[in-house]
């Protein structure tokens, strides 16, 4: 008698997902990230915070104050030390876990100043090659102001530094970051979806059409129908279908908790974005120049709502994070 066939294993949701999307974990948690193997990793201010205040990672904490205590000559300037420090500390164990890039963003309180972000941007850099990484794999993370935009656009081209535009919601900033080469977006899915409910009457959304999952789309078609080089990550997502509906995009960021519910769910991840479909649209070139981009921004309340909060959010937990290396001081 033949032995029984054996049964077929169902692929979870993320294994297909990985099949068509480079996967990337929205986390500073770095055994968290090691669980779940995605190809890069994001971080900013307040996933760093969260880590920061774990006992495991104490030791990143304390080397960061005793680096700054050797750099800085005035307590300002020791903070400063320590907070840059403790973002390349994190960088460096969590590309330890992962085979391809880190984001490290930059304050967002230099969010308007164009040179001060150039100059943090630098100094990260310098950072991570003091400690053996080369900025290959980095991404510097900033704002997606026009400030930042521009700042983006002089560190690629002149210091082949290359940046993550983050905070991003609106289609005319994704074609100005285009436009300035950047290597990377992330446009925020969740946030989007967050703004229609609070202030629409609709309140679900089938997930294609999901206001977060369009804007994405739109974005992603319209790169790939131009040939930008510049690639798209959706980010922030507030569940499963959000992701479901951006199958193809080139990279997503994804949470923890949400890593695991797809690892735990077979259910069917067809692609839904791919280049050859998107050449084939009938879409029209869009002119942007500072005028124009804060125009639209200004047009667009829901981008302008969001930008500005988001601005506001992370420079509240730098604030935070400030506090908490002062008091280790």
């Amino acid at each position: 008698m033949s032995e029984p066939a054996q049964k077929k294993v169902a692929m979870s949701a993320l294994d297909q997902l990985k099949s068509f999307t480079t996967v990337v974990a929205d986390s500073g948690d770095i055994n968290v990230i090691g669980q779940y193997k995605p190809t890069d990793a994001t971080t900013n201010p307040s996933l760093i915070l969260a880590a920061a205040n774990k006992p495991e990672y104490k030791k990143l904490i304390d080397d960061a104050i005793t680096y700054a205590k050797s750099e800085g000559s005035t307590p300002a300037e020791q903070l400063d030390a320590a907070m840059d420090k403790v973002f390349v500390n994190f960088g460096q164990e969590i590309l330890k876990v992962i085979p391809g890039r880190v984001s490290t963003e930059v304050d967002a309180r230099l969010s308007f100043d164009k040179d001060a972000m150039i100059s943090r941007a630098q100094k990260f850099i310098a950072l991570y090659k003091a400690a053996g990484i080369d900025k290959d794999r980095i991404l510097i993370k900033l704002s997606s102001t026009w400030e930042g935009i521009e700042a983006a656009k002089v560190l690629e081209k002149e210091y082949g530094i290359h940046c993550n535009m983050t905070l991003l919601f609106n289609f005319h900033q994704a074609v100005a970051c285009a436009e300035a080469g950047v290597t990377l977006i992330s446009p925020f899915v969740g946030r989007i979806y967050d703004w229609f409910v609070q202030n629409t009457d609709k309140k679900e959304f089938d997930y294609l059409d999901d206001p977060g999952v369009r804007s994405v789309t739109s974005i992603y078609n319209y790169y790939k129908k131009f040939g930008h080089k510049t690639v798209v990550m959706g980010a922030s997502f507030r569940n499963t279908n959000q992701i479901k509906g951006l199958v193809g995009c080139d990279l997503l960021t994804i949470s923890p908790g949400l890593l695991d519910k797809l690892s735990k769910s077979t259910e069917d991840f067809g692609q839904q974005l791919s280049e050859e479909s998107a050449k084939k649209l009938d879409t029209e070139k869009v002119e942007v120049n500072e005028a124009i981009f804060r125009w639209e921004m200004n047009e667009d309340a829901m981008a302008n709502d969001k930008l500005s909060e988001g601005i506001r959010k992370f420079a509240a937990d730098a604030v935070k994070l400030e506090n908490m290396l002062q008091s280790r001081f």
